[in-house]
């Protein structure tokens, strides 16, 4: 016998997570079935939900909790909270599971899930995941032995915020004023806990809070501060209070972003060169991975501080699983996605403004004085996207144009190619129908936009 749940389309399903448009690719029945297949397939006996603030999140996290419990497992419920506040619940208190409902950054009328198994590990996308979708499309469930059970595991955030403070010293702390803008999404009551917690250890932080409070409506967009147009409120925001840096987060909070004190926004690739540098300056040796996008700055960081890096494919499936493979002490991202051994492998939006405050207070130095001489040295153009008619078509013209001048190729993740100057990766999203550039140069800036624009031009050059 199986339950009476008739197949159906299902087109929300990405390479590693689910991403969908409401009412069309994903609705609460769907949800149902995504937690009904869950329990399922992964013989799941307790799993951890969380949502984020986008206003569909509730319904679709109540109808994903059903699914869950009517497929045997006990739910413990997060509540409001961040992608992090799931991977580190499901790792520390041992769940079978755990799922975090969240578009993340992606446009108002979609929501998506976030999915991993025991341990915060994710789910392996070409068996694990596939089989998880494959069994929410057909609806073939088996009835539950057991009726599952549901209670709010909120108090799990005090654990959570303890445990990331002690991933820096508080005694070298100096007294710092930070501008942190939650942008109306998830982020605000997690980094207050935080906030208590580091004055409760006599940090001697200011903190400066700007669109803090969660808000389904997004009064000033989607939180989303790799954008361009998103930028100038907290840079402004950060030259109006004097602030020694400034620190923007997305909707999930997995992704953070960091402006000095000057209000420059700080190019993702950079931070990962120095989080890298300050693990291998307490830990010589250890690994670093880091994604195929813009890596010259990263490799000459972690080769100057006797480090071994290691290159992943693009997403957190891909980094996460090369960390635990490689025993890698920091994982990084140009996209601002940070991956720590010490958090489950797991990324964290949060940590990093953590370390970086520690390491401006050890240094001495302002962040734009940590950084502006490896931006110089290694100019890159930032992630250029591109939407064409036909994809395909326009990667194989670029390839046409440069592959045979190229030192290198790097087929890891869309192409990379490499000259004695330059350096492209061309590739497309995993999560959005895009087809993304990043151009990068040793110390010629002029060189990064000459290059970017010639390869823009071939990219929409009508198909012949």
């Amino acid at each position: 016998m199986v339950d009476d749940c008739k197949a159906r389309r299902i087109d929300c399903f990405k390479a590693y997570d689910v991403r969908g448009r409401l009412g069309t690719e994903l609705d609460e029945d769907i949800a149902w079935r995504i937690g009904r297949a869950f329990a399922q397939a992964r013989q799941a006996r307790q799993v951890i939900v969380g949502r984020d603030s986008r206003e569909t999140s509730p319904a679709l996290a109540a109808a994903l909790i059903r699914g869950l419990t009517e497929g045997g497992a006990d739910v413990r419920d997060l509540g409001l909270a961040g992608t992090e506040e799931m991977y580190f619940a499901t790792a520390h208190f041992g769940a079978d599971g755990g799922i975090e409902v969240t578009a993340s950054h992606n446009p108002i009328d979609y929501n998506g899930m976030k999915l991993v198994g025991s341990g915060a590990r994710p789910l392996d996308p070409a068996t694990e995941f596939a089989e998880l979708a494959e069994l929410a499309r057909s609806g073939r469930f088996v009835p539950a032995a057991r009726q599952g059970t549901a209670r709010d595991f909120a108090q799990a955030r005090d654990t959570y915020a303890a445990a990331l403070v002690d991933f820096v010293d508080v005694g070298v702390l100096r007294p710092l004023k930070v501008l942190v803008n939650a942008g109306n999404g998830t982020a605000g009551p997690a980094f207050d806990a935080i906030a208590d917690q580091l004055a409760q250890r006599g940090a001697p932080l200011e903190f400066v809070r700007i669109n803090h409070d969660p808000d389904s409506r997004f009064p000033n967009g989607i939180p989303n501060p790799l954008l361009p147009e998103n930028q100038p409120m907290t840079a402004d925001a950060v030259r109006e209070h004097g602030a020694d840096l400034g620190v923007a987060w997305d909707g999930d909070f997995d992704r953070c972003f960091f402006f000095d004190e000057t209000g420059r926004f700080i190019p993702g690739e950079y931070i990962v060169g120095l989080l890298a540098a300050a693990f291998l300056e307490r830990s010589p040796g250890e690994k670093i991975v880091h994604d195929p996008r813009v890596v010259l700055n990263t490799r000459d960081v972690i080769a100057r501080a006797g480090g071994q890096a290691v290159q992943a494919r693009t997403g957190h499936a891909f980094l996460k699983k090369a960390m635990r493979e490689e025993g890698a002490i920091y994982g990084g991202e140009m996209s601002a996605h940070h991956y720590f051994r010490d958090f489950h492998f797991a990324d964290s939006g949060m940590i990093p403004w953590l370390l970086v405050v520690e390491l401006i207070s050890r240094k001495g130095v302002a962040l734009s004085a940590l950084l502006s001489q490896r931006m110089a040295a290694f100019p890159s153009s930032g992630e250029i996207n591109f939407r064409l008619d036909d994809p395909a078509g326009a990667i194989d013209r670029v390839i046409a144009r440069f592959a045979q001048a190229a030192l290198r190729r790097d087929d890891t993740d869309g192409i990379s190619l490499e000259f004695a100057d330059w350096r492209f990766n061309l590739r497309s999203s995993n999560t959005e129908p895009v087809v993304r550039l990043n151009v990068e140069s040793r110390g010629d800036a002029a060189l990064v936009r000459d290059r970017a624009a010639e390869i823009g031009a071939i990219l929409a050059a009508p198909s012949a």
